[in-house]
């Protein structure tokens, strides 16, 4: 075989393999089915995705600071284990593909359990549980589900609220107009629109609701329906591969609820413990 040619082979089987090295090292550096609770014990560490409009779960106030019930919990439980919480503020309705992609380790934001999310998520232990209602003005004098036949309604774009809505179609679908419902990027955007009266109501989890109207006193301008959609408990999602960080997660939760801290941390966001041994329907 001619000498030149053989050289060139050699360099381009060695170019090869350099390069299938570098793919290896890239992929075994951020590949999102490596156990994340070791890597997170070693850089100590860990990314959570969060819709930062969400209050009182998780939100960036005025000054930028991220803030809420979600974000001290989170904080909270990490701190046992020594480890740093990075939060990643990110598109509501990709959630569930950015975990699988890698660029988050966790879903921690009131992330509702259903049967839906179950099959694409490893949910932890549920630590609270709320209900969905229709918010609409006092004013339209809207005050049960029939009175919106016809009318039309907002809600969060890959909420829990938006799949109880298409899964369960009796409760408030078909009376709605053409039976649909506007999706909104956040909850802010929606109540925007209810409050200027471009829809008649806005299909929103009972805890956002309370918090939004005691904050903005506006308690006496809205009356609330709440829905038959029955209790949703809310948990923290990570990756099916990721057994390990979960029972971390609910033995940290277990060791706050025990030792009081997750009943300050409720008491400060909700005045009350929503842990839901004690939720009352």
């Amino acid at each position: 075989m001619n000498m030149n040619l053989m050289k060139k082979i050699a360099i381009a089987s060695l170019s090869i393999v350099a390069a299938l090295s570098l793919s290896a090292c890239g992929k075994s550096s951020s590949s999102p089915r490596q156990n994340t609770w070791q890597r997170a014990e070693q850089s100590k560490s860990i990314t959570i995705g969060f819709d930062n409009t969400f209050v009182p779960m998780g939100f960036k106030d005025k000054d930028g600071v991220n803030k809420g019930f979600d974000i001290d919990l989170a904080n909270a439980v990490f701190k046992e284990y020594g480890i740093k919480v990075k939060w990643q503020p990110i598109n509501w309705s990709m959630k569930e593909a950015e975990l699988k992609k890698g660029d988050i380790d966790l879903i921690w934001n009131g992330y509702g359990i259903t049967k839906e999310r179950e099959q694409q998520v490893l949910f932890s232990e549920p630590y609270m549980a709320s209900k969905q209602e229709i918010l609409n003005k006092k004013s339209s004098n809207i005050t049960k589900v029939e009175d919106m036949k016809g009318k039309t309604a907002g809600v969060q774009a890959g909420s829990s609220g938006y799949s109880d809505f298409n899964d369960q179609p009796k409760v408030l679908k078909n009376y709605l107009a053409g039976k649909t419902i506007s999706q909104y990027s956040n909850f802010d955007q929606a109540l925007l629109d209810l409050q200027n009266g471009r829809i008649d109501g806005v299909l929103i989890d009972q805890t956002y609701a309370d918090y939004y109207l005691n904050q903005k006193g506006l308690t006496k301008d809205y009356s609330r329906i709440l829905l038959d959609y029955g209790v949703e408990p809310s948990a923290v999602g990570a990756r099916k591969s990721d057994k390990e960080l979960v029972n971390k997660i609910n033995q940290g939760i277990n060791k706050l609820v025990k030792d009081g801290q997750f009943a300050q941390i409720s008491q400060k966001w909700f005045g009350r413990n929503v842990w839901p041994g004690k939720l009352s329907e």
